[in-house]
């Protein structure tokens, strides 16, 4: 009996158990729990060496101080709170029933493990440390858990989870041999599996959402639903240009997005951003008309053009054609750059096709609607060679205004095949403007016009029966072509060359200037017909004799040389003799 029942009064005893009851009780052994029984308990008190619990028997019982303490150096035990304790007959504490919490507690936690194990349940425990091949977990035992086990990921770093309560499912016990292996990976995927379903079965197509970022690729961003992952495109990022998806959302931030389709067979989710807010091109031909100018920010500068955004969610194209009057601009990044603002005028919007088409050079005036009131037909002008195609070359004589100068235009004198060998690109020339088409915008220009031509000069100087100076210069079948003038040729044709002429190869000497009569003239045609001239003739004349006069002189003195030989020679060479004179007789014969 404890001192307390001691101290009361036997008078006030009498009321709930007789003086002879309380002996018989006390004179009785003390009854004793089955072996390996765990016993409820209930703490009276706290010591400084340990606890002291009510267990129901006829003795209170006492706990070690160490077997309450918690691993932050807390007492896990408060007075009043219950405890699972068992008998511990190895110690003895005087006055007290010795009891163990440690067993107890391994005891529930290995049916507590064997119960998880068969009914596939979770349970938490505590990564204590690392080991080689996994992690110590402890489940009220000491569980290991292998590496593979310890997350969804491969290579996930095990040194992060020591000292965290984590969820593990047990997929191994075998009490005998105090052996329990556990895994965070299946719990985690048993979790992952109940939450996509959860979220499976309260979502369609067309509903909000809210999701956090997850992470980020060039084509999209994966959004964490709550068990289940997304995916944001990025052209459902914005109405918009969008590079990257980074520029519009970050990893851990918490978006609302439009369910817009399902595949829940497949488990998969397509979203949007974009599509919470209004369209701004539904309504974007009320806010931008033709001709009306307005100020934008060049997102980017490509070959043929420029991209203005005009708001969030609208750009236009500044196309290459539409940022200069003039044709010599090689790049759009020679007028504008990425970041600039750029102010421009409306072209056209077509919000069927998301496009509104602007223009820089609309802000000036088009210089070809003034052209004829600055320029003359026949006056001179001055310019540089901007382009050479094989039918002549541009000349620009100012901004946004070109000439073609046409290879028939190009020289009086010269056949003209090619631009290119008379002028280079670049070259600064002049010319004379032939022809003003402003509604066309085409305007014709002449270089030989800066000379006088030629033919017409020769023309207005000579009338048939004249005698004139020429050079014969090249010969065809059906005559001789001579040169009068730098770029004027006449014809002499065979029927007016001398008999004694025709002879000769080339029947007139070529290179050597001589006279001529003209015998016919075609202005508009160009032709000029001419015959030899009687003194050229006597000259051709005289020439040919002389020709023909140095030709025997030559044949005759090789024959003398011929015969001095034969009579100066000897022995064999002169028994040859009659045989040469027999040959040389026959051919003079």
């Amino acid at each position: 009996m404890s001192s307390n029942q001691e101290d009361r009064p036997l008078e006030l005893q009498g009321g709930e158990q007789s003086y002879e009851e309380l002996l018989e009780e006390y004179s009785n052994p003390l009854p004793e729990a089955e072996a390996g029984e765990v016993l409820q308990g209930h703490v009276l008190q706290i010591t400084d060496t340990g606890v002291i619990v009510d267990v129901g028997l006829k003795q209170e019982g006492f706990v070690p101080l160490e077997q309450v303490m918690e691993a932050d150096g807390n007492i896990g035990a408060r007075v009043g709170e219950a405890i699972e304790v068992m008998l511990d007959r190895r110690r003895h504490y005087e006055g007290y029933i010795s009891l163990s919490h440690e067993r107890a507690s391994k005891v529930r936690a290995w049916e507590t493990l064997e119960k998880a194990y068969r009914e596939g349940l979770l349970i938490s425990g505590r990564v204590t440390e690392k080991v080689k091949g996994g992690l110590n977990v402890d489940v009220g035992v000491m569980a290991f858990m292998p590496s593979s086990q310890s997350d969804l990921r491969a290579g996930h770093h095990v040194d992060s989870l020591i000292g965290q309560d984590i969820a593990v499912k047990v997929i191994k016990v075998n009490r005998r041999r105090n052996n329990v292996v556990v895994s965070r990976k299946s719990a985690i995927e048993e979790d992952l599996t109940a939450r996509k379903s959860q979220v499976l079965d309260h979502i369609e197509e067309g509903t909000l959402v809210t999701g956090v970022v997850k992470t980020l690729a060039e084509y999209g961003a994966f959004v964490d639903l709550g068990g289940i992952d997304g995916l944001l495109h990025v052209s459902d990022m914005s109405h918009g240009r969008v590079n990257h998806p980074s520029d519009m959302v970050q990893i851990g931030q918490q978006l609302t997005l439009k369910v817009l389709k399902l595949d829940k067979a497949k488990e998969r989710i397509s979203l949007g951003l974009k599509q919470i807010a209004p369209d701004p091109w539904e309504t974007v031909q009320q806010r931008y008309l033709g001709g009306m100018r307005v100020l934008g920010r060049v997102v980017s500068v490509t070959d043929y053009g420029a991209f203005i955004e005009l708001e969030p969610g609208v750009e236009g194209l500044i196309h290459i054609s539409e940022m200069t009057w003039s044709r010599r601009m090689k790049h759009p990044s020679k007028v504008v750059k990425a970041g600039d603002p750029v102010e421009c005028v409306v072209l056209e919007v077509k919000p069927g096709d998301r496009r509104v088409s602007l223009g820089i050079k609309q802000l000036e005036a088009d210089p070809w609607t003034t052209v004829d009131q600055r320029y003359a037909i026949g006056s001179v002008v001055e310019g540089r060679v901007r382009k050479l195609t094989d039918f002549g070359a541009f000349i620009e004589i100012e901004e946004g205004i070109d000439g073609l100068v046409h290879v028939s235009d190009m020289s009086w004198t010269k056949r003209i095949q090619h631009p290119s060998e008379m002028l280079k690109k670049g070259q600064i020339v002049q010319a004379v403007i032939l022809n003003i088409d402003a509604q066309n915008r085409r305007l014709s220009l002449g270089i030989k016009q800066l000379q006088p031509d030629a033919w017409e000069t020769f023309f207005r100087g000579h009338v048939v029966g004249d005698i004139v100076r020429g050079t014969p210069s090249r010969t065809v079948n059906f005559g001789i072509f001579v040169e009068l003038l730098p770029g004027v040729e006449g014809l002499c044709h065979n029927s007016e060359i001398p008999a004694e002429m025709k002879g000769l190869n080339p029947p007139l000497p070529i290179g050597e200037e001589m006279s001529f009569k003209i015998l016919k003239m075609n202005e508009a045609e160009k032709r000029i017909g001419l015959a030899v001239a009687p003194q050229s003739v006597s000259v051709e004349k005289q020439r040919v004799e002389d020709y023909q006069k140095q030709a025997e002189q030559a044949r005759m003195s090789f024959e003398e040389a011929l015969g001095a030989g034969l009579k100066g020679a000897t022995g064999p060479e002169a028994q040859a003799e009659p045989e040469l004179k027999s040959e040389t007789g026959s051919e003079q014969e």
